[in-house]
């Protein structure tokens, strides 16, 4: 097994005497760095919960890996982060939370499966057990092999957001594209490999934590159908569609974003807490 060493991005606020923060992980999407990606709903978030996220092999701060890649290693290289830079997080300690877009909630599952006792919960956010078509995966690993992660910006920036984001959000939008324009080409390829090889539909029954799935409703990538066949298959699972929003949603809607994850990871708001009352407006079920 080949494991990536992949880099933490810590959005923790100094601790508060006499009060602690649930910990959360927070995984990113193919072609981003955790950063532009979460920095908005972390914002958000950080008076209550502890946040760290990672990034992919190549992406943001985490080193090239350029070796073949499979899900369990990805998975197996967040385990081997938690473990360096929070290791109160391991043999034994409280579980932590965990929210992850695409595939990084791709690998929230595969963690679910390999280490369900490292976590209390997790979102599963603008993902699925099985994303896309492996040939068409394949194919674009090639592409960015041979041109380069710019030949995607345009094609991701028409996925990525909703209609009206990026003239409406044009600093974050720019942010995220730059990283997926400076992202590793040979490690992008190999994210995408994971994906091509990626499918765990006849194992989410297996699944007894928590999970939370999250869909954009203009997401063409992992529409709601994708958070649907999660949550009824897990043992303990709930869907969520989130209006205006296509792939990217802590980017997006970072307040709907964080009202959910805040629901998940610390349990229900008072009735009338208005930001947490647009969120539940969105579920699904």
């Amino acid at each position: 097994m080949t494991v990536p060493r992949l880099t933490a991005v810590d959005f923790r606020r100094p601790a508060v005497e006499g009060r602690t923060r649930p910990l959360v992980v927070l995984g990113p999407s193919l072609g981003t760095a955790a950063q532009p990606l979460w920095q908005r709903t972390a914002d958000r978030l950080a008076d209550d919960l502890d946040l760290i996220a990672w990034d992919l092999p190549g992406h943001g701060t985490s080193a090239p890996h350029v070796e073949p890649l499979t899900i369990a290693e990805l998975a197996a290289g967040v385990l081997e982060l938690m473990d360096r830079t929070l290791p109160a997080t391991g043999n034994g300690a409280a579980p932590v939370g965990y929210a992850g877009v695409s595939v990084g909630g791709a690998t929230g599952l595969q963690l679910l499966l390999a280490a369900p006792d490292r976590f209390s919960a997790a979102a599963i956010i603008c993902s699925g057990a099985k994303i896309g078509d492996p040939a068409a995966w394949r194919e674009r690993a090639e592409t960015v092999r041979a041109s380069g992660t710019p030949v995607m910006v345009t094609g991701s920036a028409q996925r990525w957001f909703a209609p009206g984001f990026l003239a409406r959000e044009a600093p974050t939008a720019t942010a995220l594209l730059s990283s997926l324009q400076h992202a590793d080409r040979f490690s992008y390829a190999r994210v995408c490999e994971v994906l091509a090889g990626f499918d765990v539909r006849d194992r989410l029954g297996e699944i007894a934590v928590p999970v939370l799935a999250v869909a954009g409703a203009a997401d063409e990538v992992a529409p709601i159908g994708l958070a649907r066949e999660i949550a009824d298959h897990v043992r303990d699972g709930r869907a969520v569609e989130l209006p205006g929003v296509a792939h990217l949603a802590p980017a997006e809607d970072p307040d709907a974003t964080a009202a959910l994850l805040r629901d998940l990871f610390l349990g229900p708001a008072p009735a009338g807490a208005g930001q947490h009352a647009t969120a539940a407006g969105a579920d699904d079920e």
